[in-house]
């Protein structure tokens, strides 16, 4: 049974961010990373806010403009919605999330891998859709899965507010992008060979 490996050292990182880079430098899968992150940081903001997008989307009351405004005053950095801090945790998240899906769609396409074959990548882009939506959402799932035990919890007890389910994505994801890029080492992107620089650095 082979062990798991963790990015423990600097040229894990380095093989992460060189074959991601040679993923998303292929025009279709830069489109797949722009909508995978867009879609992302969508299904995220608007699962904090159900209440108000289903009433912006169904209340037929509001002009096309008006439901515009409202719903992409959802976004961080478009309007107060969120701190510096969680707007751009939620930024980096939806991005990761992006580059994770061209990076899965890459590998089960390029390399005519089943999803069985290709199933870490895959259970970590499930995994961090999971847990990256919000607080709220992460610890709906979580203290309903703990109250089957019998515990009682609440995010007042958390020290970041909850913000420790979005961190908890944020590694799930670098690890989904670490264990695809593990699995195409030895191959090659776009002519350049995966495997960087060999086992020496």
């Amino acid at each position: 049974m082979s062990r798991v490996r963790l990015p423990t050292r600097g040229r894990d990182w380095r093989l992460m961010a060189r074959t991601a880079r040679l993923v998303v430098t292929i025009p279709l899968y830069a489109v797949v990373t722009f909508v995978g992150a867009f879609f992302g940081l969508t299904l995220f903001v608007f699962s904090l806010n159900p209440d108000l997008v289903g009433f912006a989307l169904f209340s037929g009351t509001l002009p096309l403009e008006n439901q515009l405004a409202l719903l992409s005053g959802l976004y961080p950095f478009v309007s107060d919605s969120f701190d510096l801090l969680v707007g751009s945790i939620l930024v980096l998240i939806a991005l990761l999330f992006g580059v994770d899906i061209a990076m899965v769609t890459y590998h089960l396409r390029e390399h005519d891998l089943s999803v069985r074959q290709g199933s870490s990548g895959v259970a970590g882009l499930i995994l961090g859709t999971l847990g990256a939506g919000c607080a709220a959402c992460g610890s709906v799932l979580i203290i309903g899965l703990l109250s089957l035990f019998g515990i009682s919890v609440s995010l007042t007890f958390l020290p970041l507010d909850g913000l420790e389910f979005a961190l908890l994505a944020l590694v799930t994801l670098l690890l989904s992008i670490y264990w695809i890029a593990e699995g195409m080492r030895g191959g090659e992107i776009n002519g350049c060979p995966v495997d960087f620089l060999g086992e020496h650095i």
